[in-house]
């Protein structure tokens, strides 16, 4: 479980099922990789397959040049990183922080590394646990280009896709954020939706084929939305906000008709009134977008 004197290629701080899984892949790749986690003991299974346990994580930093933190947001890994003995070991090396957290937190991250002489890379992983060193991963990346196009050949063990979002370093951040908005908003509607059904005598099973059809129109819908977005255009041809209000007050007076509770719903309708009574209910969805990012 102890260091010796071989240099590693790669040093993995946080060893939750993520960072486990990306140490994982180095492994599998014949990289030589170092871990270390703030609660011992999960570094075991690693180390029965080849990797070096460090004990501290000041000992792992100074492991390795290329350093990957995966633990569960930046106050965990500010209190790793900030750390007087852990700080000094970073000198000279690169920290991938594949951290999620918000874009300002990683900014911050970055001008602390830079007055502390670390060379900073910021990313995203987009995908879950299972696909970490297979084709299915994805990964977003922002910071130094050169510094990115460095590490990059150690990254591409993690498999997948990788995409360097630019040198902004809150880029990858703000489209985990985006992202994740779309995923744990469809997620919260499919589960409203499986709770009205079975109230109605639906089945989730039952539902779930048709379920998979609308899932099925969003993404050029997706696609659509965002031509009317950055292109101003918001056309309602078709399907205005006004007939988009009266749906959506049908689900939600059916869900209360149940007992339901069906806030997330009732705020959707909110914000499409909202923007009706501004004067756009001829305009299609798209226009709540435009009307939520005014200043």
């Amino acid at each position: 479980m102890s260091m010796h004197s071989e240099q590693s290629a790669v040093t993995v701080l946080g060893l939750g099922p993520m960072g486990r899984s990306l140490a994982g892949a180095f492994l599998d790749a014949g990289l030589r990789t170092t871990v270390w986690n703030r609660t011992p003991g999960k570094d075991r299974e690693l180390v029965e397959r080849g990797a070096v346990g460090a004990r501290s994580a000041a000992e792992a930093v100074a492991a390795s040049g290329l350093i990957v933190v995966c633990v569960v947001n930046y106050d965990a890994s500010d209190a790793v990183l900030r750390g007087d003995a852990v700080a000094d070991a970073l000198k000279g090396r690169t920290v991938v922080n594949l951290t999620a957290d918000t874009p300002d937190r990683a900014r911050d991250t970055a001008d602390w590394a830079a007055g502390h002489g670390i060379r900073y890379l910021d990313g995203a992983i987009m995908t879950p646990t299972t696909t970490i060193g297979t084709s299915a991963a994805v990964f977003l990346h922002a910071g130094p280009e050169e510094l990115y196009q460095q590490h990059r050949p150690v990254l591409d063990a993690l498999g997948g896709t990788h995409t360097h979002l630019g040198e902004e370093i809150g880029r990858a951040a703000a489209y985990d954020i985006a992202l994740l908005d779309i995923f744990w908003t469809a997620m919260a509607g499919y589960a409203h939706a499986l709770a009205v059904a079975r109230a109605e005598g639906i089945t989730a099973r039952e539902l779930a084929p048709f379920a998979q059809g609308i899932g099925a129109i969003l993404p050029p819908l997706f696609e659509q939305t965002a031509e009317d977005v950055d292109g101003e255009s918001f056309s309602g041809e078709g399907n205005p906000l006004t007939s988009a209000v009266s749906s959506m007050a049908h689900i939600v007076h059916t869900s209360e008709a149940h007992g339901i509770e069906a806030g997330v719903m009732r705020a959707a309708e909110g914000m499409a009134r909202r923007v009706v009574g501004l004067g756009h209910g001829a305009d299609g969805f798209s226009r709540i977008a435009e009307v939520l990012g005014r200043r």
